[in-house]
């Protein structure tokens, strides 16, 4: 039993209670279990050793977990199943996967759905609402049933493909695992992996050897491996057990840099830089760049490559043909500070246990500097009109203000040798008129504030525009967060004049957040390089919910670079004392 089947477990009776049960409380005990089934998502072990060795008291010592949902774990690591999961799917026996990540067609809707029409599955509703069922029925309409055929529709785009955060530790472990052999020489997972791409479709990994069938047999028979679709003298081809297809080639390791070269960028910068070699004579392929003779000149590593070609080393996230083949040309002479992964030193959107997150601020600081190494973070907790998540209203704001300083005055003992700073800041909700739900007066006791967008998606272009822009004009915001609202292959965002946003955060001097959570990475990179070219500045941040979630800073980090962001474009890159300078 795994972590990720437990969470899915745990995430389909939260899913159900909302539809089966009718109680006051509900509320709570499905935020009980989607609280739990977040902490254990970030674990980075394994619940099922935890309670080998603990037993049930040890899943009750996790964060989030209380007596009534550790022993539902003990009954599922025991037998497989959980006794109140079975019951509550006999109830309303749909298929929980096809609705649980619909966006705009929650628990209430499917039970409406199910109880008029019997609708169980994805396929039926998409059938029921193309043939003009769902309009008909009591508090729907001809524009919901065309919006229910729209989500569905979007549902399916890119639906073969993974999230990048999703795959990335297994994708990182295995390519450590192959590093580690003994016979390998150089190992690198390359693709659309390597260029940080938000979506991937599958997996190619380029290693170096002298000993290329000792290494395929070992790759074929790692655990991960479900199936060996295909294995040759250099060359292997499987599908994990998550689904994933992953191929292997294996090269000598005069040939390592061109390979990696060929299989990171697109088809596109490819194209353009095969053509840049034939304009100069040379001839460029997977094996290595060949003279007019067919004499290898280069393909030991990519530098070699590019300088052979007469350009500057381009990052693999650039390899898009976007601009870089020109840009990195020895002849312009151009250069950029790319933000690096280890340059942020703050995180400007956590979450507490005060409203919808799962540690303490004491716990989120000491993680935030003992595990990833960051000199600040500020406590963005939801404000009151996010009810489901606890925002906190203006009095609670202020003691959490006061319980931040006194915490910031003691934390540096508990940090030895460091120093550490919290800050004090709120995330707070952009109301339908583009006003806050918390005065300037009490915002500006806070030393950064972030306002986001958690309801009314549906909007006009026009008006949802104005309500940003309308956010962004105000004195006592410093940043917009997750400005588009989107989710991966799950929901498109509300709909926004990007342009407009950027002019009115260039004129405000209001920073544009990269949210680094691998379910949103948001904004999107062509917005990052728009924005970037209009002079406005970002933070990224982890939108963190548990200490874990401080890792994501490492997709945002590479979405800014896939942006064009630089160093100096990204405002948490500074020491604290220099971001609040650079605030309103």
């Amino acid at each position: 039993m795994k972590n990720i089947e437990i969470v899915k477990i745990l995430r389909e009776i939260s899913y159900l209670i909302q539809i089966t049960e009718d109680d006051p409380n509900t509320i709570f005990k499905v935020r009980a279990y989607e609280k739990a089934a977040d902490m254990i998502e970030g674990l980075s072990t394994s619940v099922v050793e935890i309670y080998n060795k603990n037993g049930i008291r040890g899943l009750r010592d996790l964060p989030s977990i209380g007596s009534a949902i550790s022993s539902k774990i003990e009954e599922l690591i025991k037998s497989n199943k959980i006794a109140y999961h079975e019951e509550l799917r006999k109830k309303m026996p749909i298929r929980v996967s096809d609705f649980i990540n619909m966006k705009g067609i929650g628990p209430k809707t499917v039970k409406i759905l199910y109880d008029k029409l019997k609708i169980k599955n994805l396929s039926e509703l998409q059938i029921a609402a193309s043939e003009g069922k769902i309009a008909k029925l009591k508090g729907f309409s001809k524009i919901k049933e065309d919006k229910i055929l729209k989500t569905i529709q979007f549902s399916k785009i890119d639906n073969s493909r993974y999230l990048l955060g999703d795959i990335f530790p297994l994708i990182k472990k295995i390519e450590s695992r192959l590093t580690g052999h003994a016979n390998v020489i150089h190992c690198s997972v390359v693709g659309s992996f390597r260029r940080m791409k938000e979506t991937i479709g599958d997996i190619d990994i380029v290693v170096s050897t002298d000993e290329p069938e000792k290494v395929i047999n070992f790759f074929v028979k790692m655990s991960e491996v479900e199936e060996i679709k295909g294995q040759g003298k250099t060359k292997a081809f499987v599908e994990l057990r998550n689904g994933i297809d992953v191929d292997l080639l294996v090269v000598p390791e005069e040939s390592f840099g061109s390979a990696c070269q060929y299989f990171t960028g697109n088809k596109e910068h490819n194209i353009s830089l095969r053509n840049l070699a034939i304009s100069m004579g040379l001839h460029l392929n997977e094996w290595g760049l060949f003279d007019k003779k067919r004499k290898k000149i280069a393909g030991t590593n990519e530098r070699e490559i590019y300088q052979n070609l007469r350009l500057q080393y381009i990052p693999p996230e650039l390899r898009e043909n976007l601009g870089e083949i020109q840009f990195f040309s020895k002849d312009q002479n151009h250069k950029i500070d790319l933000i690096d992964y280890g340059d942020l030193k703050g995180d400007l959107h956590t979450h507490t246990d005060n409203t919808d997150g799962t540690m303490s601020i004491e716990d989120m600081a000491i993680h935030a500097r003992k595990k990833f190494g960051l000199d600040y973070i500020a406590i963005t907790d939801h404000t009151k009109s996010l009810r489901l998540a606890n925002g906190l209203n203006e009095n609670q704001l202020l003691n959490q203000i006061d319980k931040i300083q006194e915490i910031n005055d003691v934390i540096n003992e508990d940090l030895t040798g460091t120093k550490f700073r919290i800050l004090s800041s709120a995330e707070v909700d952009i109301l339908k008129d583009g006003a806050l739900d918390i005065p300037n007066n009490i915002l500006d006791k806070l030393d950064v504030v972030g306002a986001s967008i958690h309801s009314n998606f549906s909007l006009s272009k026009e008006i949802q525009t104005e309500r940003l822009i309308k956010a962004a004009k105000n004195p006592s915001v410093d940043i917009i967060f997750h400005p588009t609202g989107r989710l991966i292959n799950k929901r498109e965002g509300y709909s926004i004049d990007i342009e407009k946003l950027i002019d009115t955060a260039c004129e405000t001097r209001t920073i544009l957040e990269i949210n680094s959570n691998y379910n949103r990475l948001d904004l999107r990179d062509e917005y990052i390089r728009l924005a970037v070219n209009n002079g406005v500045k970002l933070a990224i941040n982890s939108d963190a919910h548990h200490p874990v979630h401080f890792a994501y800073l490492l997709f945002g980090v590479g979405q800014a670079r896939r942006g064009w962001a630089k160093k100096i474009d990204v405002i948490n890159s500074s020491n604290v004392d220099d971001l609040l300078k650079r605030l309103k």
